[in-house]
């Protein structure tokens, strides 16, 4: 990297362009979307209201596009707030359940040939119900969907999201 060149610039997101040098020795300004902050996402296994092995999942509409889906508790990390804390409070304020020990599963960069976004997955062992979520209009429904009826919702194309595509898809690997 040759250097960079600020085009917009806000709280949330940044869009450069950066000189850049490939191993070929080809040379180019590319457009690199920065986000100054990780997200966390977080597989949430317990009992569920029947007693039956089930993941915590929201029913959600994203706007971006146009599409719905189930997703696992999400979101960023505030400044100043470890990524273990930040997991924890996306869950309960999206779903009301306060979630049980957290463990790190994996990070990665979901587009990193475009940006350098981040994400951290986690799953909870179990949780308590605390009480509503604090912004109802996250998602339409809070659900413990049966782990057995997981595999459907994955191949049947209900899980639309990359961070929770992710998520379910390692914790169905190597963690159930």
């Amino acid at each position: 990297m040759h250097g960079e060149r600020s085009v917009y610039d806000s709280a949330w997101v940044s869009m450069s362009l950066v000189d850049v040098e490939v191993p070929d020795g080809a040379r180019f300004d590319h457009h690199v979307v920065r986000l100054p902050r990780p997200a966390v996402g977080v597989v949430v296994r317990g009992p569920g209201p029947t007693g039956e092995d089930s993941v915590l999942l929201l029913w959600r509409h994203r706007f971006i596009t146009g599409s719905w889906g189930w997703e696992v508790p999400a979101g960023g990390v505030d400044p100043g707030e470890t990524l273990e804390s930040a997991a924890a409070r996306e869950v309960l304020e999206e779903t009301g359940w306060a979630p049980g020990p957290l463990r790190r599963m994996h990070g990665y960069h979901p587009s990193n040939g475009l940006s350098d976004q981040r994400f951290e997955l986690y799953a909870a062992a179990g949780a308590v119900h605390v009480g509503e979520p604090s912004d109802p209009a996250e998602s339409l429904k809070v659900e413990w969907v049966p782990v057995a009826r997981l595999r459907e919702l994955l191949a049947g194309g209900e899980v639309v999201d990359g961070l929770s595509l992710t998520a379910l898809l390692w914790w169905c690997s190597f963690e159930l």
